[in-house]
């Protein structure tokens, strides 16, 4: 049965927020605020937090510096994973990704459809890893961060919760990389 193993110790993971959106400024970000309360609230550290606008090279570039800086392990983004034409977001994290977690978006359509129906169908809701750092990109509504948040990633990123975790995976998310030395 899953859960948490009080046998291991708790690992402060370090998370940088990314708010993607035109319009929005961090006194009124809330769905970026629900991510900083809920990871300090879990034990990690806020590594960084930024809003940047809705374009493919702002969101690339912001996500590079911090692919590169060891003080981040992890990214999770919020807003533009919709359908309309401003929405890019997917498409500038998958475009960086080593390798996809498609399992992620899946699990949380699901989590989200028994909340809001069918029209978690308009979420594209992604993550993978690269550069050994994970990046997620959710929907830009409180009520999705919530629950991508609480459904997934306190656990994904608890490294007592069995029985498997992201967190216990960090040492070999690069392996790729010491085989193409050899």
């Amino acid at each position: 049965m899953p859960g948490i193993d009080d046998s291991r110790t708790f690992i402060p993971v370090r998370i940088a927020v990314l708010t993607v959106s035109d319009t929005r400024e961090l006194s009124e970000d809330r769905s970026g605020q629900t991510l900083v309360d809920r990871l300090k609230d879990a034990g990690h550290l806020l590594a960084d937090r930024q809003i940047v606008k809705d374009e493919i090279p702002a969101i690339q570039a912001l996500l590079k510096d911090w692919i590169a800086n060891e003080e981040v392990d992890v990214v999770i983004s919020t807003g533009g994973t919709g359908v309309t034409g401003r929405d890019v977001t997917p498409e500038a994290f998958t475009a960086l990704y080593e390798k996809e977690i498609p399992g992620f978006g899946e699990l949380f359509r699901m989590l989200s459809y028994q909340k809001i129906g069918t029209s978690t169908i308009q979420s594209r809701a992604t993550a993978g890893v690269a550069g050994g750092t994970y990046l997620f990109a959710l929907p830009g509504s409180t009520g999705a961060v919530k629950d991508a948040w609480d459904g997934i990633l306190v656990h994904q990123l608890d490294y007592r919760f069995m029985p498997c975790n992201f967190v216990e995976l960090f040492p070999r998310l690069q392996e790729h990389l010491k085989r193409s030395k050899s």
